[in-house]
């Protein structure tokens, strides 16, 4: 059985190339795959990919700035503020044809 994915074509060039320079980033990708499927705090993609925990803040923020990633709160058991990140993706399709950049979203729908 095929399932279908949701798909979101790119049409700004400023945007195209924010969203080749974020699939280029090995960290980025890390922290994408990461919460792909599960809801994760900072630290804990810290844990999963060996990735600096100052890394990681400063691309959640490139991914958060671009729409990437879906963010919820919650508190933990010692009364801390705990955000957890969700990749708003599955993939991106990009294709240079002609001088024309095509960039797809493929929408995480899990």
């Amino acid at each position: 059985m095929q399932v279908l994915q949701s798909a979101h074509k790119t049409q700004e060039d400023a945007t195209k190339e924010d969203l080749l320079s974020i699939i280029s980033d090995k960290y980025c990708r890390s922290i994408l795959e990461a919460v792909m499927d599960k809801p994760k705090s900072a630290t804990e993609i810290t844990a999963e990919t060996g990735t600096p925990i100052s890394t990681v803040y400063r691309r959640l923020q490139t991914l958060q700035d671009n729409k990437l990633l879906q963010i919820s709160g919650m508190i933990s058991d010692d009364g801390k503020r705990l955000f957890l990140y969700r990749s708003k993706i599955r993939g991106i399709k990009s294709n240079y044809n002609d001088g024309q950049v095509e960039v797809e979203l493929i929408l995480n729908n899990n």
